[in-house]
Order: C-alpha cells, then structure tokens, then sequence
C-alpha cells in the first residue's frame, strides 16, 4: 500500500483501497494531504479496478479542512481555497463518476469537506458512532468537495439547506432515517461489512454496474424519450456480451455466475 501526507492507496484484486490516515489531526486534509489524495485517486483509478472503497483511520472519518492551515493564511486564505479545490473537485468527481461501484465507510464523524467524502458513494456504510455536521455557516464558510450536492441528492434539497445552515450534529441513527446513509454498524463490524459489500460488487457484473451508474446519475433530468433510448442501447450492447451469456447459463443451471467484466 502506497502511503504519503496521511493518505494511503492500493489496488489488489481488482480492489481499489484509499485510507484517510492522519487521525492524529481528525483526518482533516490540509493542502499536501489534499493534494495526495487527488494523487491517490488517480492512480488508483488508473486500474480500471472492479470497486473502490474509501474509509479512514481513527475515531473520525474526516474533520474536513485543516482549520490552522486557514488560520496560518489569514488573508490569504481564498488563495488557499483555489490552490486546494483545483486539483480536488475534479478528482472527486472523477472518482464519484467512475464506473465502478464506490463504498465509503464513514468510521466516525464527518464534518466539512468530509461530508462530501462522506456521501460521494454509491453505497454508504456508517459506523454507530458516526456523526455528521456540516460546519461550513458555523465559521462563516460555504461548502465545499460536494458537500451540498451529495447531501442534497441523498437528503433532499430541503432538508440539506437546513443542514448546512444550521451546523446541528446528526447521529448515524437519524442519518439512516433521513437517507443519509444506507446502512449502519456497530463500530467493531463496520470495516468487515463494508469489505464484504466491496468484494461482492467486484465479483459482479461490472460492465453492467457502469450503465446502471449512468443511467440514474441523469434520470431525473434526462428526458423520459432519451432515458428509453439510452437503455435500449446499454441493453443490446449487454446483451451481445460474455458477461450476459454466464449469467444467462448460470441462472438455468441454478449456479452462481462467474463474472469477467466483459
């Protein structure tokens, strides 16, 4: 596993890792630590791997920004801003957008930019223990690495401004109840649910995976004319695949597919 400003990465079997390590300072990403983990993206993304999990090391899943970088700034702090977000929006949406299915499991508290870390998966595995609080109003801010987005997408437009504004802690509990998250754990079982989500999802389907991903991340503005069209395409261009013959066979043969991703 490569490992550098509190950011730890690998690919194995087909698996793409990323581990938030600094938890020492909450996992809060600073400028180097940001700039790593755009690192680690990339190269993990670059193996094409089959899923992805993202999860951090400690007692927090991720404090958000590293708030005595922004106090060392002082007035150079919307010069900080740019230098940060830069390099990580687009990388997280690189990362969100990928075709393989994404896990996050959110080990504990989440505020600030880690609410948008939090969230950017498309399975969203929380520890009991977790907390989420945006943070941004609190100290003047706005939010930031998709916060707003991913918290509107999953809670409501609503309900997500409300959260912003406010800054109130939300236990996992009513973070399950709100859709928030999709699933909560004790803390001591979380890592192992989430590595058995994670291994499931890259024996499956892959191929099918990615035209799932995107067909809903544009179904509510995608006419419903061309949402059709665009199924029937993904269907034939599956339908004509390996992936479609074993799954088929193994269905009348009453066995468990081997899927190959093509």
């Amino acid at each position: 596993m490569n490992q550098s400003e509190g950011i730890a990465w690998s690919v194995q079997n087909d698996i793409a890792r990323i581990v938030l390590k600094r938890p020492e300072r909450a996992n809060a990403l600073s400028s180097p630590s940001a700039r790593v983990l755009v690192q680690a993206i990339d190269e993990v993304l670059a193996h094409n791997p089959r899923a992805i999990l993202l999860t951090g090391e400690g007692r927090v899943f991720c404090a958000g920004g590293d708030i005595d970088e922004f106090v060392a700034v002082g007035e150079k702090l919307p010069e900080l801003v740019d230098h940060i977000l830069d390099g990580l929006h687009p990388a997280l949406l690189r990362l969100a957008s990928n075709p393989a299915p994404l896990v996050v499991a959110v080990n504990g508290s989440a505020g600030g930019a880690g609410v948008g870390l939090a969230l950017c998966g498309d399975f969203v595995l929380a520890a009991a223990s977790m907390k989420l609080r945006t943070g941004y109003a609190a100290i003047g801010l706005s939010p930031d690495a998709g916060a707003s987005y991913f918290l509107a997408r999953r809670a409501g437009p609503v309900r997500a401004q409300q959260l912003l504004m406010l800054s109130d802690a939300i236990d996992s509990r009513r973070c399950l109840e709100w859709g928030i998250v999709d699933a909560v754990y004790p803390d001591a079982e979380l890592a192992a649910a989430a590595e058995a989500l994670v291994m499931r999802l890259a024996s499956g389907a892959s191929a099918s995976f990615a035209g799932i991903k995107a067909l809903c991340a544009g179904a509510q503005c995608r006419p419903i004319e061309a949402h059709f069209a665009m199924e029937q395409k993904l269907l034939r261009e599956r339908a004509g695949s390996a992936d479609a013959r074993e799954g088929v066979a193994a269905f009348v043969a009453k066995r468990a597919p081997r899927f190959t991703g093509r």
